[in-house]
């Protein structure tokens, strides 16, 4: 994935938000059109090129906040589940004034994004759901990874792992303390799929058609519990559709413009 001169000329900053005491640390890519892109367990570097993206192609202003504990970040007291940092984002949209937001999340980070949703908050216009976890789909249940191997997770994550061999500079797998902060390493919320037939928005549920952790039956099965959600499935992608196939990725959000 390259980008011209040209598509780089963006104002890109790091800033660190102050919401009622729980601090969050904000990257950005800002150009106009507003996103919200959230990372899922691998952390804020598996979206960060598919923010870059996104920022270049749709003179959009991207959000793409690291969810306290990740990173090594702080995270406050009492911040400890996804409807906590559902509603840290939403504290978040209104300190920035945003309005016609897209939340786009991958894995936990999809979760947050149908949670956010679910606050029915007038500044999100639509959410994107990238191989989300957070609902219960019997006989597919989420891969529980905290005993995997580097090998094996990136066999599970990846069509083609082979093309992404681990990066000795950054950790092998999952921060699974700071999911676990989260989640208590329960993928699921066992309301999450009856809440969802709530939702009134457009809402596009994107796959990986070779995803180990959440297969696509698990998808589909999280885009009919939404009324109106579009499904799409990505050939040639795991459960990291941002960096295996971003231009993929990039044309089934589009569908929604």
């Amino acid at each position: 994935m390259t980008t011209t001169p040209a598509e780089m000329r963006w104002q890109q900053k790091t800033t660190v938000h102050n919401l009622d005491g729980r601090q969050l640390t904000v990257g950005e890519r800002d150009r106009t059109r507003p996103f919200l892109l959230l990372h899922g367990g691998a952390g804020p570097a598996s979206v960060a090129g598919f923010a870059d993206l996104l920022a270049a192609r749709w003179n959009a202003r991207v959000l793409v906040p690291t969810h306290p504990g990740f990173d090594g970040t702080p995270r406050a007291d009492g911040l400890d589940s996804v409807p906590a940092l559902a509603g840290l984002y939403a504290d978040l949209l209104e300190s920035e004034n945003l309005w016609d937001v897209t939340v786009i999340g991958n894995s936990i980070g999809g979760w947050i994004a149908a949670e956010l949703a679910l606050r029915s908050s007038p500044r999100v216009s639509g959410i994107v759901l990238v191989n989300a976890v957070g609902i219960d789909v019997p006989g597919h249940p989420v891969t529980d990874v905290s005993g995997l191997t580097p090998d094996e997770l990136r066999k599970l994550s990846f069509h083609d792992p082979e093309r992404f061999p681990p990066d000795p500079r950054r950790r092998p797998g999952p921060d699974l303390a700071a999911l676990a902060a989260y989640t208590k390493m329960r993928m699921a919320d066992p309301g999450l799929r009856d809440r969802l037939g709530r939702l009134d928005l457009p809402v596009r549920v994107v796959w990986g058609e070779s995803d180990g952790i959440a297969v696509p039956a698990y998808g589909r099965a999280l885009a009919e519990a939404i009324p109106g959600a579009r499904f799409t499935l990505i050939p040639g992608a795991g459960h990291l559709p941002q960096i295996e196939t971003p231009e993929e990725l990039l044309a089934a959000i589009g569908a929604e413009r």
